[in-house]
């Protein structure tokens, strides 16, 4: 015979249906479209309920993103487990894209979170997740191979934005698996100019 449920748990069950419900209809809708009336009546809960947890349909989407970017994180981390700073950083980044390119979180995190959230806030959310993936990976390398120049915190927003872009390129393009291939290989020869400059095609012509 089970137990009946503590308040607390009843409380958590009814939060991570209201998010369930959210992610679905806000993936599938967008922020704007979305009504709280059918989030509510997917997760089945009350008005009530959808209120004793969020302030109002703006914070639910935040709690939603955060979820987000928490699991682009956890894709990067689970697939990045290697000594090469390098490829730890090449494969990152492709595992960032391989998260990014699945509609739902390309439509939540990439596109509606920095018009609906702000730049400021969506930042803050990104900034213990990706943000902060990318981080060690720049310091990873920085360590391996120093560059003249290039400090950590400016070359990591440098390429939080440049990897940004280059989902979104991908998510647009007619033909979604060439875009892919090409983009990879653009990022990850310029991760390697950028960080082990030696590697050139010259400096290899000359060895």
């Amino acid at each position: 015979m089970s137990r009946p449920r503590t308040q607390a748990e009843r409380l958590a069950a009814t939060r991570a249906a209201l998010l369930k419900a959210a992610r679905t209809i806000f993936a599938e809708q967008g922020y704007a479209a979305a009504a709280t009336e059918e989030i509510v009546r997917r997760a089945k809960v009350t008005r009530g309920a959808l209120y004793h947890h969020f302030e109002d349909k703006r914070a639910l989407f935040d709690a939603v993103a955060s979820d987000v970017a928490r699991e682009i994180a956890e894709k990067i981390d689970a697939e990045t487990p290697m000594d090469d700073p390098l490829k730890a950083l090449v494969v990152g980044t492709g595992a960032f894209l391989d998260a990014c390119l699945d509609p739902a979180v390309r439509r939540i995190y990439l596109i509606d979170a920095p018009a609906v959230l702000g730049w400021h806030r969506w930042r803050e959310i990104d900034a213990p997740h990706g943000v902060r993936s990318l981080r060690e990976g720049v310091t990873a390398m920085l360590v391996a191979h120093p560059v003249d120049g290039l400090a950590i915190e400016p070359t990591t927003f440098l390429l939080a934005g440049a990897f940004n872009e280059a989902a979104l390129w991908v998510a647009e393009a007619k033909d979604e698996k060439t875009a892919r291939r090409e983009m990879d290989r653009s990022l990850a020869l310029l991760i390697e100019r950028l960080f082990v400059p030696s590697r050139s095609p010259r400096a290899r012509a000359r060895a």
